[in-house]
């Protein structure tokens, strides 16, 4: 069952050049039938290590080390269902609902204002 989806923003500085970057992550929260948690990590749509790991850090641009990132920014999407009171649209079943959807150009990961570099 899933318990949470969020957006996470992870920022990640080399050790090594110093090149800070940041990555936008789709993040679903699971709880399984033993009851333990599971979250799996999402980049571009596609299904990713945790970033806070060594395994799921990205290379640096720059050098190509990979160093593990830290959670700078986050928002929870919404569980739809249990608000009577939200508003809500009905789909039409020809699926011409907002057609334009299918065309839309793809919101990446890294498609967002980077940090800046310090004043040495």
């Amino acid at each position: 069952m899933i318990t949470e989806i969020a957006v996470e923003r992870v920022e990640f500085t080399c050790g090594s050049c110093w090149h800070r970057w940041s990555v936008d992550y789709d993040v679903q929260r699971h709880r399984d039938a033993l009851d333990a948690e599971w979250e799996y990590f999402y980049r571009d749509n596609l299904p990713v290590p945790s970033p806070y790991t060594p395994d799921g850090a990205p290379p640096c641009a720059h050098c190509g080390r990979h160093w593990v990132g830290r959670l700078v920014a986050r928002r929870p999407v919404p569980l739809s269902g249990g608000d009577a009171d939200a508003p809500r649209s009905r789909v039409p079943a020809e699926g011409g609902h907002r057609p334009e959807r299918h065309s839309a150009p793809m919101l990446h990961a890294s498609g967002h204002p980077q940090p800046q570099a310090e004043p040495s």
